[in-house]
């Protein structure tokens, strides 16, 4: 099936070449990176890296930017602060928390109004889809950021394996449902599964992947392995975890943060500076691993790649 959004492209400079980032592989592996590192605070104005960084002549953080040639943050702080409510509602707790997280066997159901429904296990996934790596600015809707070098894929090679069917306008996904394994779903303040969408052509554009690792490895329990979305315009909360089904649908599907307040967490959740959250501004944001509060860019600085989508939109009212 032709990719009808295949005119949508993204800087080459977003896209590191197999071959390079397989050779950074060999490197980062000989520095032994280690899982266990300093936990950091969202928004203190003081954090371990933001010093020490300053003073290493080659972190593994240096060897990836993003095309602000901003440095990806710290390993140990992208795998060990985390919002994944699934575990536990403090950040520094995921990790130890999700360790035992049994990720494999792991299948994801693709279905809904497609002519091709098929399940996938993980290792199809892998060996179906070559891993590509994108460096992306990550914006957490609480005002915090990060820079994160992705492994992964373009959610649109997937849904084109499908195909999907002339109705099919959104796309749904849902989290694993796993209380035994995951403390947080025992609290029954939350809708459980989490359950995310996005418009067809958002889920189509090239930015949006599916990513399965970080770091030139395999995603751990914390950062939702073995597959999670990564849609990098829009607030992290929207890209959902641990996901095992994917599902094309005709209407706008209900997502977990619009259910419970949406007056505070709208369907599209755009990075927008212009739009404060109910409680607190989002103009300004704080870089894990700096000292200084940052402008917040629209559309989290992918607004040449990606406003065409919201043509003639409010943005303040879909938020």
């Amino acid at each position: 099936m032709k990719n009808r959004y295949s005119d949508i492209s993204i800087p080459s400079s977003e896209i590191t070449p197999k071959s390079l980032y397989q050779s950074r592989r060999s490197f980062l592996k000989s520095l032994g990176l280690s899982m266990a590192g300093a936990i950091l605070a969202a928004c203190t104005p003081q954090t371990p890296f933001a010093t020490e960084e300053a003073t290493q002549p080659q972190t593994p953080s240096a060897l990836f930017h993003d095309e602000y040639n901003n440095p990806a943050t710290p390993f140990d702080a992208v795998t060990q602060y985390n919002n994944y409510y699934e575990f536990s509602l403090s950040k520094e707790r995921v990790a130890p928390l999700s360790e035992d997280f049994t990720i494999s066997p792991w299948q994801v159901e693709v279905t809904g109004l497609v002519n091709k429904p098929k399940t996938f296990s993980i290792d199809e996934l892998y060996q179906r889809f070559p891993d590509e790596e994108r460096v992306y600015r990550m914006r957490c809707v609480e005002g915090w950021s990060m820079v994160i070098p992705w492994l992964g894929f373009p959610l649109a090679s997937l849904l084109n394996e499908v195909e999907p069917a002339s109705d099919a306008k959104f796309v749904r996904f849902e989290s694993v449902y796993r209380p035994e394994e995951m403390p947080g779903q025992r609290d029954n303040t939350f809708p459980w599964p989490y359950q995310e969408g996005l418009r067809l052509d958002e889920a189509m554009h090239d930015l949006t992947i599916l990513s399965t690792g970080l770091y030139d490895e395999h995603l751990l329990p914390q950062n939702g392995a073995p597959l999670r979305l990564v849609v990098p315009w829009k607030y992290g909360f929207k890209s959902i975890k641990s996901i095992i089904k994917i599902e094309l649908v005709e209407e706008q599907p209900a997502t977990l943060w619009n259910t419970i307040a949406p007056n505070e967490y709208g369907f599209y959740s755009n990075v927008n500076p212009n739009h404060d959250h109910p409680r607190w501004s989002q103009a300004a944001e704080r870089r894990i691993g700096e000292t200084e509060r940052r402008e917040t860019l629209m559309f989290n600085g992918y607004a040449e790649q990606v406003s065409q989508l919201y043509a003639g939109m409010d943005l303040d009212v879909f938020f």
